[in-house]
């Protein structure tokens, strides 16, 4: 089953490539934009028309404290992913964290459905397979938008079968149970990221641009500091409140100070997992 996804993946995004168009003037960091916006647009369709109508649904039709109980379920697999590249990161401390956070969580917290950990005072970090390589010298390579998964690097793409090998829930049987798990965890972050839409939206003249600067940012302070990754979002608001860019200035995300343990999420509770491929225009993978 995951090499059935991995190959999915990698197969839509070469019969894209096909119809790539091209920019006259590309970001360094970003060689094909004309395939990334291509692939941003279609995404952001797909969003708009099924994603976000679902979300919305599922979380008119569930209540909170069921909803916070599935996110706190999948914050605690994401802590299997946190364990397990902190430790090829050599990052002991950090991963004596996950796995305590694992213990508490999936016994005391009856499988994760309660989080216990994080008002406990353990942080919540945020690991990948793709930081793992950028922590040990693997260039990022050019900005990548994936077919439905959304922004991603060529180093980040190649971290996704590590992910997918990491991530408990491949290993169900029979696959439909596993696809399900992993449908609904796609459409509760969707629903925990819906307030996020509209910040997008208000913040930037040109959303792919902003999209862009921002996951690139994000993924730059997971590699080079971020204490060992920890799991504050950055920072797209004024002390007021107000979305930097709504005037239509240049924004530049800011990385929020590390929390200790609160996560940064729009309409999630605490501990609840980074979605490190979510954002409008892209579907949520794994995080």
């Amino acid at each position: 089953m995951t090499r059935i996804r991995t190959s999915a993946v990698l197969a839509a995004g070469a019969m894209a490539l096909a119809g790539c168009s091209t920019v006259t003037n590309p970001s360094p960091a970003d060689p094909i934009e004309g395939f990334n916006r291509s692939m941003y647009t279609f995404n952001d369709t797909l969003d708009k028309t099924v994603m976000t109508p679902v979300a919305k649904g599922y979380r008119f039709a569930v209540p909170q404290p069921a909803r916070d109980m599935v996110t706190n379920f999948f914050s605690n697999v994401g802590d299997v992913y946190n364990f397990a590249n902190n430790l090829l990161q050599l990052e002991v401390t950090a991963a004596v964290q996950d796995l305590m956070r694992l213990t508490i969580n999936t016994f005391l917290g009856v499988g994760g459905l309660v989080d216990f950990a994080t008002p406990a005072g353990l942080p919540k970090h945020s690991q990948d397979f793709g930081v793992t390589l950028g922590k040990w010298g693997v260039p990022d390579g050019p900005y990548l938008v994936l077919p439905v998964l959304g922004p991603s690097t060529v180093r980040d793409s190649v971290g996704l079968a590590g992910n997918m090998f990491i991530d408990p829930t491949s290993y169900i049987n029979p696959n439909w149970v596993s696809y399900s798990i992993y449908g609904v965890r796609i459409v509760n972050t969707r629903a925990n990221l819906l307030d996020a839409s509209n910040l997008l939206e208000a913040a930037a003249l040109d959303p792919y641009s902003f999209t862009r600067d921002a996951y690139l940012a994000r993924r730059k302070y997971l590699i080079n500091g971020g204490a060992a990754g920890n799991a504050a979002l950055p920072n797209y608001e004024e002390d007021d409140g107000s979305a930097n860019g709504a005037n239509g200035a240049n924004v530049q995300p800011k990385p929020a100070a590390p929390a200790s343990g609160v996560q940064a999420e729009p309409d999630a509770p605490q501990g609840s997992p980074v979605p490190g491929k979510i954002v409008p225009g892209g579907l949520p993978f794994r995080r």
